[in-house]
């Protein structure tokens, strides 16, 4: 007898499950469901619709030649059963069968399995805020919301907008409203800073600054206290601390909850995200239950807890495991890293691992280096500066996590990726150092920018460097608190010592050897160059002749103007 698949859910792991179970089973009986009558598309790439890169939502619902991903494509190319507008109601897991509602015709029925998948993903937050029900408030949810989004906007009637979150779906949204649509864009978040699960306060300071170079208006440290408007003409206004902000659209991007209830209910067990546990080989708690995609927790390879991880590239992974297995194959799906990337006008940001903040909260003592350096060889005509976060641990020296922030995202993204598979192998720091990657110049520095990472951090946990973080500085240098000693060229130095006065002098490295007499031992030093590689070398001559209170700014000028573009107008 054929072996009878039920799948729940069609956007990114049910078709990936169906595809490949049909490959590897020709006679599988295999259905899939979904609440909705818009399946199998690009969800990441919504903002890019909004904002004019994709045309039509076709585009996001089509194969690489062309072809629409609709309910008769899957039947005939793919031999699978897709049920649109169809609910998933309850699950009778000792009779293996599963209670389903026509949603267009409130009809139940129900579907006997001998395996079900469940491929539920994840529904958008949407905050307990007084008019967060009002025409014109949005969440990014599906390709309804989306054309209803990008309908709205392009009518010409939304010149001002309020972004609340300022995760990934809220930043690449900001983007959306603002470089195609003209909008006046605002983003209110309740964190302290932007990416607050995704980067460091170095890193995610760079980008911020790249949205607000782009006209995009950030707010940190607030939150949206009420939307204001009526169900005639929408959203008119936002509270935020205190000030009321004008506005004709609200995104909420507040994050996302894992659509398990119909699952737990049938006894299912889930984590404290709400989101299902599964197994390696992403089995529930029911050994005929596949789980795998937004809906479920996934172990977080550095550290061993569970984490969820949204993304369309790990649930399109998980559905081949699921397949397989299902089949009778032993895969096995690990876990993740949690690597991330991000494009932000014209800066992209990626990630892999654990952010300083995340390695302290669960007791590591999480030491990191910035470094910025060319991402080319530094004489070639395309290269930009790129900017590294190495964070280690200081008792193994175990890399905990890396982060990138740079003009180029292949570039960016590159050197995410080489070291994101190793950070599950316990990769440290010395191996960091000798990273072999490829070389060219058109494509990296003979020392790539990952192993000078790998190199400072090293320098730092030996305590051979002491080192600023570029946000600090600018924090503290505005307090005039720091007394700063610029190593570069007189003319590089100039326009800050006019500006600065005594309170930022320069002794060019060259000449530092002959007028130690002039350096201050009175007072903390903060020692500058260009990226932090000059200074560092100073630092060293420096504590060699008994200066102890010196430190050095990770990153130098390039790093300070990153995080604080109006650096001069302090």
């Amino acid at each position: 007898m054929s072996k009878r698949v039920i799948i729940v859910g069609a956007v990114a792991l049910g078709p990936k499950v169906a595809c490949r179970l049909r490959r590897l089973d020709p006679d599988a009986q295999i259905t899939v469901i979904d609440r909705d009558n818009l399946i199998s598309y690009g969800g990441c790439g919504i903002p890019y619709y909004v904002g004019g890169d994709i045309n039509d939502l076709e585009g996001l619902c089509s194969t690489s030649s062309h072809v629409l991903r609709d309910p008769a494509f899957f039947r005939s190319s793919k031999g699978v059963n897709i049920l649109p507008r169809v609910e998933a109601m309850s699950i009778d897991r000792e009779g293996k069968m599963l209670h389903i509602r026509h949603l267009d015709t409130e009809k139940q029925e129900v579907l006997p399995y001998d395996k079900l998948v469940i491929a539920t993903g994840a529904t958008p937050v949407r905050p307990p805020i007084p008019g967060a029900d009002l025409p014109r408030v949005f969440t990014v949810s599906n390709l309804h919301s989306a054309r209803d989004i990008k309908d709205t906007i392009s009518k010409g009637k939304v010149g001002r907008a309020v972004v609340v979150g300022a995760g990934a779906i809220g930043i690449e949204m900001a983007e959306a409203l603002t470089d195609l649509w003209g909008v006046d864009t605002t983003i209110v978040e309740m964190a302290d800073q932007i990416l607050p699960a995704a980067l460091g306060k170095n890193m995610s300071r760079v980008v911020e600054m790249e949205l607000k170079q782009n006209n995009v208006t950030v707010l940190l440290s607030q939150k949206v206290d009420k939307i204001n408007g009526d169900d005639t003409s929408g959203v008119t206004s936002v509270e935020v601390g205190g000030k009321t902000l004008p506005c004709d659209l609200v995104v909420m991007s507040a994050g996302v909850r894992p659509n398990t209830r119909f699952a737990k209910d049938a006894g299912l067990a889930v984590g404290s995200s709400g989101a299902l546990l599964v197994d390696r080989g992403l089995r529930t708690t029911d050994p005929h239950i596949y789980a795998g995609g937004d809906c479920v927790e996934l172990r977080n390879l550095v550290n061993g807890e569970n984490m969820t991880m949204p993304l369309g590239s790990l649930a399109n992974r998980q559905g081949r495991i699921i397949a397989n297995n299902i089949h009778g194959r032993a895969s096995k799906f690990k876990g993740t890293v949690g690597t991330f990337c991000i494009k932000a006008f014209d800066m992209a940001a990626a990630k892999a691992g654990l952010t300083f903040a995340q390695a302290r909260a669960i007791g590591y003592d999480p030491v990191h280096a910035v470094v910025a350096q060319s991402d080319r060889a530094h004489f070639y005509p395309s290269s930009r500066i790129m900017y590294i976060h190495l964070i280690a641990d200081r008792k193994t020296r175990r890399i905990l996590g890396i982060e990138s922030v740079g003009g180029q995202g292949d570039a960016v993204k590159a050197r995410v990726d080489a070291v994101a598979p190793l950070l599950s192998a316990g990769i440290d720091v010395d191996e960091v150092c000798s990273l072999e990657t490829g070389y060219a110049p058109p494509f990296a520095s003979a020392m790539d920018i990952i192993n000078n990472a790998g190199n400072v951090l090293d320098n730092i946990l030996e305590g051979r460097n002491v080192p600023m973080d570029p946000v600090d500085f600018v924090r503290e240098f505005a307090k005039d608190q720091i007394q700063v000693m610029d190593v570069r060229d007189p003319k590089e130095a100039a326009p800050f010592i006019e500006k600065y006065k005594d309170k930022w002098m320069n002794i060019p490295q060259d000449q530092l050897r002959d007028r130690l007499d002039e350096v201050p031992s009175d007072r903390p030093l903060c020692l500058v160059c260009g990226t932090g590689a000059r200074s560092y070398e100073c630092q060293v001559l420096l504590n060699q002749k008994g200066f102890d209170n010196v430190c050095n700014v990770q990153g130098g000028h390039a790093m300070i103007l990153a995080v604080a573009p109006d650096f001069m107008d302090i």
